[in-house]
């Protein structure tokens, strides 16, 4: 646990009102800077940077803890697809060196025309399909 990273200080007792869930190695919490209506995070209890630092056991308990966390998005905000995603590095746009997975409620009608999702990190692949 760092002192200094955002996360790590959230499992504290003053924070834990804004934890939704836990799991034996990650929680979750709504997003504090949404970009869709229920839009939360799953964030590792460890410190650690990267979704590929995890062991075996942790990766199967993130897989498992997403599936809780979509059903209860989808009990409270019923939308119509999601959006994972895990800024991995510098170069991903990762600005919280603490490894945490968004899941990003959709609705249709949120943006015209949403086909390639995540392509659009690098707009200029992204419309693979007109090409």
């Amino acid at each position: 646990m760092l002192k200094d990273c955002p996360f790590c200080t959230i499992s504290d007792a003053q924070d834990s009102e804004r934890i939704i869930f836990e799991s034996p190695y990650f929680f979750s919490i709504w997003d504090g800077f949404p970009v869709s209506k229920g839009h939360a995070l799953l964030i590792s209890k460890q410190h650690l940077a990267s979704f590929f630092d995890l062991s075996i056991e942790q990766r199967e308990d993130a897989m498992t803890a997403l599936e809780k966390l979509k059903a209860h998005i989808h009990a409270e905000y019923a939308p119509d697809g999601f959006n994972i995603g895990i800024n991995d590095g510098p170069a991903a746009g990762q600005t919280v060196p603490h490894l945490h997975i968004h899941l990003i409620p959709r609705y249709v009608g949120d943006i015209n025309d949403p086909r390639g999702g995540i392509r659009w990190v690098l707009p200029a692949k992204a419309e693979y399909w007109s090409k």
